[in-house]
């Protein structure tokens, strides 16, 4: 009688979420596009109601919506995390991130403290989370004013 051996493949590995954190300037984008060069590395793309910057695209940078409908995304349970930071509000829509995930891919995301928080909650098991800091408090200003993208009044608001 002769034994037969079954071979029964891995299980699939499930995709980790990873957050990069860290005040406006810190770096947290520049590392990003390093980390992204890595093509098992899926990047969320936050929904927003905070204008279109020159430069950004839609469905690439952000999907920009209205309040309205970022009400309406919040009232259907679509996000993952959502938070209002400087008056505006950002938010993860959750499909896109669930789908990568149940692919075995995993996923970066760029987002602030309060969405962080709500993913320690809903999802510890899955993530990994990094805050970054810039190297001083000076040095996080002149970025934020080379980067000469917001007001005099919104860099003093995120100092």
């Amino acid at each position: 009688m002769s034994e037969q051996i079954l071979q029964v493949p891995p299980p699939r590995r499930r995709g980790l979420m990873f957050v990069l954190s860290s005040p406006s300037g810190a770096g947290k984008t520049t590392i990003a596009k390093l980390v992204l060069k890595d093509p098992h590395i899926h990047m969320s793309v936050s929904a927003t109601t905070r204008a279109r910057r020159p430069n950004e695209v839609e469905g690439v940078d952000y999907h920009f919506v209205d309040d309205r409908e970022f009400k309406g995304m919040v009232q259907r349970a679509e996000f993952l995390e959502h938070a209002t930071v400087f008056g505006k509000r950002y938010g993860t829509p959750r499909a896109n991130v669930e789908v990568a995930l149940a692919d075995g891919r995993d996923v970066l995301f760029d987002i602030d403290w309060q969405g962080t928080q709500q993913l320690k909650q809903t999802a510890r098991d899955s993530l990994v989370s990094v805050f970054l800091l810039p190297p001083s408090i000076p040095e996080l200003e002149r970025r934020l004013r080379a980067r000469a993208q917001d007001s005099e009044a919104v860099v003093h608001q995120r100092m």
